[in-house]
């Protein structure tokens, strides 16, 4: 993994694959970090054609802390009060940045959960740079936003214990409730990947600086019926943090966009189901009209 300048702020980030492939930029989730997208289900676009980059975003991972911001007030922002230390808008403008530093013209951009919103916001603000769009377990965001169910609610809310293994143990019960109902759940996995994710950087007021710009943003439904690029729209049925009736409004508002509801499927992208995603990310690049790089 290397660090790179976007937007004005250091970015860590990796790639994978032939740099000369068609370039796919993976943009994770509220609080996680680039190692939350799967090694195998990256290596699975590889195996695709794409060449794969990942990155942490602003306030999480490795790369650049907002600590200037101040911790956010997230009790505050439900209220619709306060203000956000940054916007989904300028995550968008890293994402951009990332392909900048790289010298990328244009890429399919892929989104997962709040990494959706941001890869729309590409989209949206940034059509010359996106070849496609895919938005998994994601949302149209503002009043249009289905809510969590009261089970998943809490799990946004919950703050965990100071020490290293009550991170972990909240991190489990989470995951085990955003999983879904009656869906797989294999602890060890589990508890493997927060263990990683904790070690290399825990950082949870970074996750409070974020929720509060996810908590201030728009609906994106009025842009998202302008968009011209091939899109795609990933969620699971059984989505309890963001149902998936938000998923079938974003693939209702964006024209043509093409839905691929995974069953057994919370929020997360169960290994089940990695070809099957990476095979609809794959046939939606093909209908994009491709750029010189």
């Amino acid at each position: 993994m290397a660090r790179l300048t976007a937007n004005g702020l250091q970015l860590e980030y990796e790639t994978l694959g032939d740099p000369t492939a068609s370039p796919l930029l993976l943009i994770m989730g509220l609080g996680a970090q680039l190692i939350t997208w799967d090694d195998a289900f990256c290596q699975a676009l590889v195996d695709r054609g794409f060449y794969v980059i990942r990155y942490d975003n602003r306030d999480s991972g490795l790369s650049e802390k907002m600590e200037a911001a101040g911790r956010a007030d997230v009790m505050a922002a439900y209220r619709g009060e306060g203000t956000a230390a940054y916007t989904l808008d300028d995550l968008a403008d890293d994402a951009v940045g990332v392909l900048d530093a790289l010298h990328i013209p244009a890429a399919h951009i892929v989104g997962a959960s709040m990494g959706g919103f941001i890869a729309q916001l590409v989209a949206i603000n940034h059509p010359d740079r996106t070849l496609s769009l895919t938005s998994i377990m994601s949302g149209p965001g503002g009043e249009d936003e289905v809510a969590p169910t009261p089970e998943a609610a809490v799990v946004l809310m919950r703050v965990p214990g100071p020490s290293r293994e009550e991170v972990i143990a909240s991190g489990l019960e989470s995951r085990r409730v955003l999983g879904g109902v009656n869906n797989p759940f294999d602890e060890e996995v589990e508890r493997r990947k927060i263990e990683r994710a904790f070690d290399r950087s825990y950082y949870p007021d970074g996750f409070g600086r974020q929720f509060v710009a996810i908590l201030k943003a728009k609906s994106r439904i009025p842009a998202l019926r302008k968009l011209k690029v091939p899109t795609l729209v990933v969620h699971g049925i059984d989505d309890p943090l963001v149902p998936v009736e938000n998923g079938r409004l974003v693939a209702a508002a964006v024209p043509g966009a093409k839905l691929l509801e995974l069953d057994g499927t919370g929020h997360n992208i169960p290994p089940q189901h990695w070809a099957r995603v990476a095979d609809a990310i794959a046939e939606t690049a093909r209908r994009a009209s491709p750029v010189s790089r």
